[in-house]
């Protein structure tokens, strides 16, 4: 499941970047007393009570204004409120309410989103009274708080997570295989889907940056279940320009959280990219599972080593995902793109494959005698035993003397051991070091 999304809204200099940094637990956004300071969203990954949680500042909302930047900013918060679960509200409480939070509220309660009404300022000096005037805007209970003094947060953050219930259907979405279709602006992402699903439910076009944001589309194929989403292409940070495009880059990371198979799209007439590089990386980085689809592929002129070379391009660049399987594909003529969900099948029952205790046991055993681990400082790794905890993704926990002398070079072999018995086609896997001290698992 994706983690909910929380968005900070109000007017200029209410204190929205400082409640940010109070919830993210460290100064993230830029905070000053000039309204305006907070220009773009900035949105930090967010954790209470063991609810994780996408939280995102917006730039302070001026409902009417012909001021340039106001009216960015503006859109902005509009395009975060409509990607957010919860909206917190933010008002002035030494201020009381504004004709400015009148308009925003009503703006609000047209959004159809989960709404919490947060009055900041109200710190020891401020006549508790106050609080009272806010009910006017119709929002519900306010929450009082003091950003600056760090007073309130923990019961707002109690109300914040009281609201995610409900805001994502579990029993919907875990029966199905979730993908993910990754990948740069105008590599083919929507057509590739539109063959898939062989309805055009995704807009074309050859103008990058055509789909804004991520939509999910639920089908069938085979008596299995799929939810394929489509995500705005994701584009290097100083490329990222226009207000509706940052937004997008972070619906398509948030589309990566989601999935339980990522592809990733490559352009063939433009090779692997650093802009791809850093897309498969967050991949790999949550541990999702991963094909790489090289679109275009009739555009290619090609010999009997064309293949071959393209193929060792992408193993040499994408180093740490040599588990991906690569499809040539085109999505203009259908050319192997229905290959592409039998290889989603095959990565997904991987990644939900289970190895017994007893039989990794004996791979780990076997792996230590044909290599033992090297000496640091005078101290050589023993290796006790390894379970497996989890699967979607495969997780595995290996108890040894000192988790501190485990090599990485180490940490490969033994994965590449397991590969070696079980191959895990596609998906990373999450190999984590315990003394065996430690046995809270």
């Amino acid at each position: 499941m994706g983690r909910p999304v929380v968005t900070i809204v109000g007017r200029p200099n209410v204190g929205k970047s400082t409640l940010f940094n109070r919830i993210a637990g460290k100064r993230i956004s830029i905070t000053d007393d000039t309204p305006g300071v907070t220009r773009d969203r900035i949105y930090a990954e967010c954790e209470w009570l063991d609810n994780h949680f996408t939280l995102i500042d917006t730039g302070g909302i001026e409902p009417d204004t012909n001021d340039t930047i106001f009216a960015q900013m503006r859109i902005q918060a509009e395009i975060a409120i409509e990607m957010a679960d919860v909206v917190l509200f933010m008002v002035d409480g030494k201020e009381g309410v504004t004709a400015s939070d009148e308009e925003v509220a009503q703006m609000l309660r047209k959004a159809n989103r989960e709404i919490i009404l947060v009055v900041n300022k109200m710190d020891r000096h401020v006549n508790k009274d106050n609080l009272y005037e806010f009910y006017n805007l119709g929002l519900g209970d306010p929450v009082p708080v003091s950003s600056a003094e760090a007073l309130g947060i923990g019961d707002l953050l109690d109300v914040i997570i009281s609201k995610f219930k409900g805001t994502l259907n579990a029993e919907e979405e875990d029966d199905r295989i979730k993908i993910a279709v990754i990948g740069k602006p105008n590599a083919g992402k929507s057509s590739i889907i539109n063959r898939i699903i062989g309805k055009e439910r995704v807009i074309v076009s050859d103008i990058p940056g055509t789909t804004r944001d991520a939509i999910d589309t639920k089908f069938e194929r085979d008596s299995k279940k799929y939810t394929l989403i489509d995500t705005a292409g994701i584009r290097k940070k100083s490329k990222v320009l226009e207000s509706v495009e940052k937004y997008s880059v972070l619906r398509a990371f948030t589309a990566v959280e989601r999935a339980d198979v990522c592809i990733l799209v490559i352009d063939a007439d433009k090779g692997v990219t650093e802009q791809d590089i850093r897309i498969a990386g967050y991949s790999h980085d949550n541990y999702k599972g991963l094909i790489i689809a090289v679109n275009k592929w009739d555009l290619i002129e090609k010999d009997n080593k064309t293949f071959k070379e393209f193929t060792e391009d992408i193993r040499q660049k994408l180093a740490y995902a040599p588990y991906a399987p690569i499809l040539t594909v085109s999505a203009l003529t259908g050319q192997r793109v229905n290959k592409i969900l039998e290889v989603v099948d095959e990565v997904y029952s991987f990644r939900n494959l289970r190895i017994s205790t007893g039989v990794l046991n004996d791979i780990l055993t076997e792996a230590v005698l044909m290599n033992q681990p090297a000496t640091v400082k005078g101290k050589r790794l023993k290796i006790f035993y390894g379970t497996q905890v989890a699967v979607n993704p495969p997780k595995f926990l290996i108890f040894v003397n000192d988790k501190e002398i485990v090599h990485f070079s180490y940490e490969r072999y033994l994965e590449n051991k397991i590969r070696e018995a079980f191959e895990y086609r596609g998906t990373p896997i999450n190999i984590e070091f315990r003394n065996r001290s430690e046995k809270n698992l």
